[in-house]
């Protein structure tokens, strides 16, 4: 059976990444979402094992004794990471994943696992960013700034993602990571098995 294609998303928080993401899910749902692990309490309307695994902090830092994950990260003091057995299982399996990760997690990712794509998405500017930011209405100003702070610092990471897309209109940017996932199904590496079936039955030689 052939691998499955797992493809991993970044971007600055208030990028409207979150949003694209499930543009894609929605278009193409033959992609599994992987669902993150995380110490912090469920928001308002988040689903246990739909939004996220939600667990102890001591039940977290157990799995990361146990080196269950394949990244994980702290963020604003809570932790977050993604299960190497349930990444491990879906690619196997032959189905393709999605990842909705951020920068420090990505890159643990591509030092762990072969043949992903990476993708960052990028506001249209800085003071845009923070426009969106200010917007939300539900944090501080102290969380805004922290936020915006460590967006920028995120954008250095852009250097080693395969491709870039900038949100300056969430219809386009969500259409451009449909292409992406449906042009990468289309190389020749990924089509090894089907190409060899193909020749075989044929008579191609």
């Amino acid at each position: 059976m052939t691998r499955g294609l797992f493809i991993v998303v970044s971007a600055p928080s208030g990028t409207g990444k979150s949003t694209i993401c499930q543009k894609l899910l929605q278009a193409c749902p033959e992609i599994k979402f992987s669902v993150s692990y995380t110490s912090r309490p469920p928001r308002p309307n988040e689903v246990n094992g739909k939004d996220y695994h939600f667990i102890s902090r001591q039940e977290f830092q157990s799995r990361i004794d146990q080196g269950e994950f394949v990244e994980w990260v702290e963020n604003y003091g809570n932790l977050y990471g993604s299960s190497r057995k349930i990444m491990e299982s879906i690619l196997h399996n032959g189905q393709d994943l999605l990842l909705d990760i951020e920068p420090r997690g990505a890159k643990n990712i591509k030092q762990k696992f072969r043949g992903g794509v990476y993708v960052f998405v990028l506001p249209p500017s800085r003071d845009e960013l923070l426009r969106r930011l200010e917007g939300r209405g539900c944090e501080t100003g102290k969380v805004i700034k922290d936020r915006f702070d460590q967006a920028e610092s995120e954008l250095k990471e852009i250097s080693w993602y395969d491709y870039i897309i900038f949100n300056k209109d969430l219809e386009t940017a969500a259409d451009q990571l449909i292409s992406i996932y449906k042009a990468e199904k289309c190389k020749r590496r990924r089509l090894r098995s089907e190409i060899k079936k193909f020749i075989k039955k044929n008579n191609i030689f």
